[in-house]
C-alpha cells in the first residue's frame, strides 16, 4: 500500500467560508460536512451533489431522464420497502435519503423518487398504476416516455424516429444493446401487448364482472415464456422482444420479474394516475465534535429500520453484490460487497472546556478536575446535548458515571421533537455508573436531545457517553479497487440543520413523530390526515422553528388540491408571526403534486421563523400528504480542525489499514491496493 497526499489549505474560500486559523482550531466545537470520496464512486450525498455527479449542461431532456433512471437503478434494489412512517403510505419517499440510508425499496417508491428528481431538474413527470405495478413517465420532445427503474427496463420502438438512446453519458447502458429509437409510453406498451392478445385471445381470462376487463393468464403466459428452453417469449409482442433488458431467458436484470409478468402488468385491465407522494430536503452532513466517531461498515449485523416487526425483512440484508439477483449491480458501478450497512455513531463527551462550545445548552455548570458540577450548587446545573445523525438510528445507549451528594440527584430527560417536550428517562440518586437504554425512543429517528439536571453540592458527572447502531447503505460508500485510488477529503461550511417533519397521518403516533408533535397552529384542519375540513373554504397549519445561528431554509410540500381555484400558499414570517411573505405557491387542479422551495432571502441575524401553509378548498379535497422544513444555520463554534480518516479492508485475507490525518479543509491523497480489496470499514473522527 502506498499513499500520496496533496493538501489544499484554502479550500474553505472555495466553499464560501474562511478556513480556521491553526491557532483558533482548538476553539472549534464542531466540524461540518465531513466528506470522504473515492474517484470510483459517485457522490449522491445531496441534491446538489447528485446533480453534479449525474447531470451535465450539454445534456438534452432525454439524457437527463435516462440519468435519473440510471441513478435509481444503481442505488435502489427492488425489495421489501423500508418504512419510517413519516411519508404518505409509510414508506421512505426521499430519493437522497434512499440512496444514502437504505438502498432498497419497491416500484411505487422508485416512481415517486424519479418524479422528485425530474421536477427538481424542471422536467415534467407523471405516475400511473397498472396491474401490480407503479410507473413513472417523463416528458421530452412533447411526448411521454416510460422509464422503469424498479424492474429495470424501458421499451424502444426501433422503427420510429431515433431518440438517440445510445448511452453516450452512461457507462451502464453500454452493458445492454440499447437500440436507437423512440422510448415508449405506458399507453404505447399497452397497445403493443393488446395487439398480440387480440391475435392470441386464449392467453386472456375473461372478467367475472361485466364491467371488468380481460386479464392476462399467469399460468399460460409462464408456460409460453418457458417454451423452447426459455425462448418462447421471443415470439411475443415485437416491442418486448426487442427490449435489451431481458436476458436470453426472458428475465429482467434483478430476476424477480420476467416477460410473463410484463404481459400481465400492461394488459390494460388496470390503469389510472396515482402519486403516493415524495419528500425532499434530506442530505448527508457528517458533523464531528471532540470525542465523536462515525463508523460506516461494508457489512451488517442483521439490524434494520423495521426490526421491531413494523415492516418486512428485506432480502437486501443478505445481498451479495455481483451474484444471484444482485448480479446486475456491478454493471451500474456497485463496488460494495452487500447493500445494507450497519454502522456506529459513538460520542464520548469530553468533560473539559470544549463542552461549553459543543453543548446545546450549558447553564450554571463548571468543570473541575474532569468532573462536571453545578457552578452555583443552590441551583440546578443544566446540560443539554443534541445528537443529530445523517443515518437512521436503530439502537442507542447513554452511559454516565455520577457522583451524587446526600439529598442530591442527577435527572435525565429526553426530547424527540426539537426540545418542545421532555420525558424523564432516568433519575440517579446514588453514586456509580448508570446505563440508560434509548433504543425504543430513537428507533427510526435522526435527531434527539438529552437534558441532564445536576442538583446538590458535590453532585457531578465524571463520564458521559452515547453509543448508537445506525443503518446506512453500502452502495454510496467510497470503496477502493485494485490499483490506485484517489481519495478526496473535504469539509464544508460550518453548518447545522434543525428539521421539522412529522407524519400527516396522526395514526402513526407511537411508530414515528406526527405533525402535531411539533406544536403547530392549525385552523379548520380535520383528522386523521392533514386535510382541510371539506365543509370549510380554507384552512392553515403553521410551525415556529428556531436555530442557534443565522438561518436559511428549504420547505417541501406534497399535496392535493383538486379544484383548479384551490391550492396552498407557503408563507414565512421573521417577526414572530406578525407579518408574512409568500415564498411558494402550490397550485390547484391536481390530486397530487410536489413543490420544493429554497428560501435564501432571509434577513441577516435571523434565528427564528414561522412557516405557514394556507390552503383554499372551494369545497373540494385539499390536503398535505408530506411536508418538511429544514432550517440550516451557521454553527456558533463551527470551523475546521484536523480530522482522522481510517480505511479498513482485506486483500486475500490479509488485514489492511490506512490512517490519514487531514490538516486542511480539502486534501487529496491516494491509496494503492495490490489486489482486489474486500472493504470493511470507514471511520472518521477528529484527530487528537
Amino acid at each position: 500500500m502506498r499513499r500520496v497526499t496533496v493538501a489544499t489549505a484554502l479550500w474553505g474560500l472555495c466553499l464560501g467560508f474562511a478556513g480556521t486559523p491553526a491557532g483558533a482550531q482548538e476553539n472549534v466545537g464542531v466540524v461540518s460536512h465531513v466528506q470522504v470520496l473515492s474517484d470510483r464512486v459517485k457522490d449522491v450525498s445531496s441534491l446538489e451533489a447528485w446533480k453534479k455527479s449525474y447531470i451535465r449542461d450539454d445534456m438534452t431532456d432525454k439524457d437527463k431522464a435516462l440519468a435519473i433512471w440510471e441513478t435509481l437503478v444503481a442505488h435502489q434494489y427492488q425489495d421489501t420497502p423500508p418504512c419510517e412512517f413519516l411519508n404518505n403510505e409509510n414508506t421512505v419517499q426521499d430519493a437522497i435519503k434512499m440512496f444514502n440510508v437504505y438502498g432498497y425499496s419497491f416500484c411505487g417508491v422508485a416512481a415517486n423518487e424519479i418524479a422528485s428528481l425530474a421536477r427538481y431538474l424542471g422536467l415534467k413527470c407523471r405516475i400511473s398504476t397498472i396491474v401490480a405495478h407503479v410507473l413513472p413517465e417523463i416528458e421530452w420532445n412533447g411526448q411521454w416516455h416510460m422509464l422503469d427503474a424498479s424492474l429495470i427496463n424501458f421499451f424502444v420502438f426501433k422503427d420510429q424516429p431515433a431518440d438517440a438512446v445510445n448511452g453516450r453519458f452512461s457507462k451502464a447502458l453500454t452493458h445492454y444493446a440499447v437500440p436507437n429509437g423512440k422510448i415508449a409510453s405506458i399507453e404505447e406498451i399497452q397497445a403493443a401487448i393488446k395487439e398480440w392478445y387480440d391475435r392470441n385471445p386464449d392467453y386472456l381470462d375473461k372478467p367475472k364482472d361485466p364491467k371488468g376487463k380481460p386479464k392476462g393468464n399467469d399460468a399460460k403466459l409462464r408456460k409460453f415464456h418457458a417454451e423452447g428452453g426459455w425462448l418462447g417469449w421471443k415470439n411475443g409482442p415485437r416491442l418486448l422482444a426487442n427490449c435489451p433488458f431481458y436476458g436470453g431467458d426472458g428475465w429482467l436484470p434483478a430476476r424477480t420479474h420476467g416477460w410473463y409478468s410484463t404481459m400481465q402488468e400492461y394488459d390494460g385491465s388496470t390503469y389510472f394516475p396515482y402519486e403516493a407522494g415524495y419528500s425532499m430536503g434530506y442530505h448527508v452532513n457528517v458533523r464531528l465534535r471532540p470525542g465523536e466517531k462515525l463508523i460506516r461498515n461494508w457489512s451488517n449485523k442483521g439490524l434494520f429500520v423495521n426490526m421491531d416487526g413494523t415492516g418486512g425483512v428485506p432480502g437486501s440484508l443478505k445481498a451479495t453484490i455481483g451474484r444471484g439477483n444482485w448480479a446486475y449491480c456491478t454493471k451500474f458501478g456497485d463496488l460494495a460487497p452487500g447493500r445494507v450497512g450497519n454502522g456506529e455513531l459513538i460520542y464520548n463527551v469530553p468533560l473539559d472546556v470544549s463542552l461549553e462550545r459543543t453543548a446545546w445548552r450549558f447553564e450554571n455548570l463548571s468543570l473541575e478536575a474532569g468532573t462536571l458540577r453545578a457552578k452555583d450548587d443552590t441551583k440546578q446545573g443544566i446540560l443539554e446535548i443534541r445528537n443529530p445523525c445523517s443515518y437512521v438510528y436503530l439502537r442507542g445507549e447513554m452511559t454516565l458515571d455520577a457522583t451524587v451528594a446526600q439529598g442530591g440527584s442527577v435527572r435525565v430527560f429526553f426530547s424527540e421533537n426539537n426540545g418542545l417536550d421532555w420525558t424523564e428517562v432516568g433519575k440517579i440518586e446514588k453514586s456509580g455508573e448508570r446505563k440508560i437504554d434509548l433504543s425504543k425512543r430513537i428507533l427510526r429517528r435522526y435527531d434527539y436531545r438529552v437534558r441532564i439536571l445536576l442538583k446538590g453540592r458535590g453532585t457531578g458527572l465524571a463520564t458521559l457517553g452515547f453509543r448508537h447502531d445506525i443503518q446506512h447503505s453500502q452502495r454510496p460508500l467510497p470503496a477502493l479497487v485494485r490499483g490506485k485510488n484517489t481519495i478526496t477529503f473535504s469539509t464544508g461550511p460550518p453548518e447545522g440543520t434543525v428539521t421539522i417533519e412529522g407524519a400527516s397521518d396522526v395514526r402513526n403516533k407511537g411508530k414515528q413523530l406526527i405533525y402535531t408533535d411539533f406544536h403547530p397552529g392549525t385552523r379548520n384542519i380535520k383528522g386523521p390526515m392533514l386535510l382541510i375540513d371539506p365543509a370549510k373554504k380554507d384552512g392553515e397549519v403553521s410551525y415556529a422553528i428556531t436555530t442557534p445561528g443565522d438561518m436559511t431554509k428549504t420547505i417541501m410540500t406534497h399535496y392535493r388540491a383538486r379544484d383548479r381555484r384551490a391550492g396552498w400558499d407557503v408563507e414565512v414570517s421573521y417577526d414572530g408571526g406578525k407579518t408574512f411573505k409568500r415564498v411558494a405557491r402550490c397550485p390547484g387542479g391536481t390530486p397530487f403534486f410536489g413543490v420544493f422551495t429554497e428560501v435564501t432571502d432571509i434577513p441577516p441575524g435571523t434565528t427564528s421563523a414561522v412557516v405557514k401553509w394556507i390552503g383554499t378548498t372551494f369545497w373540494n379535497a385539499t390536503m398535505i400528504f408530506n411536508h418538511r422544513i429544514d432550517a440550516y444555520y451557521t454553527e456558533p463554534f463551527g470551523g475546521f480542525r484536523p480530522v482522522k480518516v481510517t480505511y479498513l479492508w482485506e486483500e486475500g485475507g490479509i488485514e489492511k489499514k490506512d490512517e490519514h490525518v487531514a490538516r486542511a479543509a480539502k486534501e487529496v491523497y491516494t491509496i494503492t491496493c495490490e489486489s482486489t480489496p474486500q472493504m470493511k470499514s470507514l471511520i472518521v473522527e477528529l484527530a487528537d
